[in-house]
């Protein structure tokens, strides 16, 4: 039985490598299929080969081996971009961590012109947990837009707009303010938000996340970073409790200064003249008289 199609417990090999520290999991294939991978001494090509425990695995004849797993979150500024080597050389992310964490991997991107949460992993699984759709862990972002927001327009957001790519839909929509959205997504479709509200002829002029699942981190300051510890890690991988799927959100409401006035005295003084009702004092209703020659009650002899 090959090592790829055996069911025993084990690492895919690409992810092993990119735990050591060689790189993305694509150039960590690059690396298996130029021959360069040895696992116990024989050269390895195909992708599907699982890593065993007590396998050795060498890179280029140098034994190599999984880190201990590190999970950052960083607070990613505007003007940054989320990748490890840019043509153009712009800024990236890894400009904002030490040295010691370049071998981390970004999970999932935030575009250049977008800020807010961002975490950096060489954990495989949380990688595949937060990306693979069927997970469909939550993201939560702050949407300002050029202009205020028609509230007619959310059950598109939520029902979903075409894009080149696919269906994007949005989990929930609310208002904090005419202008500014509260946007909840699953999916993760290149420059989604933006795509989205350009669909309906808005533009975005600031975009931030500020949760991952459960995780919210509102002292982290714009490039700054903190390593997470295993309760944290936890809480990325969750979604909140489940809650009613939003309807058509309110816009927030207008200022008391332009509330609706309240009702008339003189409409509570009519209720109150009616027959039977209670008097003032809270005692019984008032009797009501007969006219003289007027028809009797049937009780009354």
């Amino acid at each position: 039985m090959s090592r790829s199609s055996s069911p025993e417990p084990g690492v895919r090999l690409n992810r092993y490598l990119a735990s050591c520290g060689l790189g993305s999991r694509r150039k960590c294939e690059e690396l298996i299929r130029d021959g360069r991978i040895e696992i116990n001494g024989r050269v390895v090509v195909d992708l599907a080969t699982k890593v065993l425990p007590g396998d050795y695995v060498r890179f280029d004849g140098r034994v190599v081996r999984m880190d201990e797993e590190v999970t950052l979150l960083l607070h990613k500024p505007k003007g940054y971009l989320c990748t490890k080597d840019d043509p153009e050389e712009r800024r990236t992310v890894y400009d904002l961590i030490p040295q010691k964490f370049h071998g981390l991997n970004h999970v999932g991107r935030l575009d250049f012109e977008s800020r807010g949460l961002l975490l950096l992993t060489n954990s495989g699984s949380l990688n595949a947990t937060l990306t693979h759709p069927r997970h469909a862990v939550q993201k939560e972002y702050e949407v300002t837009l050029d202009r205020p927001f028609d509230p007619g327009l959310t059950p598109r957001l939520l029902e979903g707009i075409r894009l080149s790519d696919g269906v994007a839909r949005a989990e929930s929509v609310r208002f904090q303010s005419r202008k500014k959205l509260t946007v909840v997504l699953t999916q993760g479709y290149n420059r989604q938000i933006r795509r989205m509200f350009a669909k309906l002829e808005y533009k975005v002029r600031d975009l931030e996340r500020v949760r991952i699942g459960q995780l919210t981190a509102p002292e982290l300051s714009a490039g700054d970073y903190r390593i997470l510890n295993a309760k944290e890690i936890a809480l990325v991988s969750a979604n909140p409790a489940p809650a009613k799927k939003s309807g058509t959100p309110k816009p927030p409401a207008v200022p008391a200064t332009e509330a609706r006035p309240p009702r008339p005295a003189k409409a509570k003084a009519a209720r109150d003249a009616k027959p039977g009702a209670p008097r003032r004092g809270g005692g019984p209703p008032a009797k009501r008289s007969f006219r003289s020659g007027g028809r009797r009650s049937p009780g009354r002899r």
